[in-house]
């Protein structure tokens, strides 16, 4: 019977050995071993993070950190497409392991995920065409009958045009990058963004002006986005970024895409 008994133990201790081994392991070791950083992205947000559909390749401030990112776990970076109405749900679901594209950090989001401490401080304003700079020069002038608002569907500028803007015409429109365009050529009167979008497009289109940029209606941070429940990862993510703003890195890519 001893010898039995004994024989048991080994035999749970082995499973216990293969269990474990067999764990999932964590976020952290994962990303390590698959040689890959899954980045989730929009690539619709000039200057965050732009897909360049000539080049098939994205540019801006989000996609260079997270490629910098990358290099600190010694692994390279792959993007992965998503889509602001799904943004939640495809980070839940895992479909990457970090998500940067200018993504702003708000409760109702921590309540669901992980957010990295913040960067990059922003508030919501509007971006309108140079002819209307001084009609639109409140959130009071802008909420009138007849105006159009355009904004991309699923995000936090929708969310803010429907909170505080109750007598306009809000326009949804799908592609984020082609709004700053259609508000040049009149085909809506005013685009709610945030000032770091504001300011690159008004940089690189004569037709537009950003004339609240400097009073943003809120005061916000970018954060990156993850899946809830793996501190460790979440942890080398932030201390990550404390050196990025340490050794000045977050400043010169403020300075080569926003300012």
């Amino acid at each position: 019977m001893k010898k039995i008994l004994a024989l048991c133990m080994v035999v749970m201790a082995l499973v216990g050995c293969v269990a474990a081994s067999a764990a999932p392991k964590g976020k952290l070791e994962q990303v390590i071993k698959r040689g890959e950083l899954l980045v989730g992205t929009t690539g619709d947000y000039k200057p965050m993070s732009y897909l360049d559909k000539e080049t098939g390749k994205y540019e801006g401030f989000d996609t260079e950190a997270v490629t910098l990112l990358a290099d600190a776990l010694g692994v390279k970076v792959k993007f992965v497409p998503t889509t602001w109405p799904n943004l939640t749900k495809d980070t839940m679901d895992g479909k990457f392991d970090v998500a940067m594209c200018g993504i702003t950090r708000t409760f109702a989001r921590q309540k669901l995920m992980d957010l990295s401490h913040g960067y990059l401080k922003f508030g919501k304003t509007v971006l309108v065409s140079k002819a209307n700079a001084g009609r639109f020069t409140s959130l009071e002038a802008i909420d009138q009958p007849g105006v159009r608002v355009m904004v991309n569907p699923g995000g936090t500028n929708e969310k803010f045009a429907r909170e505080n803007l109750k007598n306009v015409t809000i326009l949804v429109h799908q592609q984020n990058a082609e709004i700053p365009a259609l508000i040049g050529e009149g085909k809506a009167d005013v685009m709610i963004t945030e000032t770091m979008e504001a300011r690159r497009y008004v940089r690189d289109n004569a037709k537009l002006a950003a004339p609240l940029v400097d009073e943003p209606f809120t005061k916000n941070n970018f954060g990156l986005l993850m899946k809830k429940g793996d501190q460790e990862f979440l942890n080398f993510v932030n201390m990550w970024m404390e050196e990025m703003e340490f050794n000045g890195t977050f400043e010169k890519l403020e300075n080569k895409y926003i300012k």
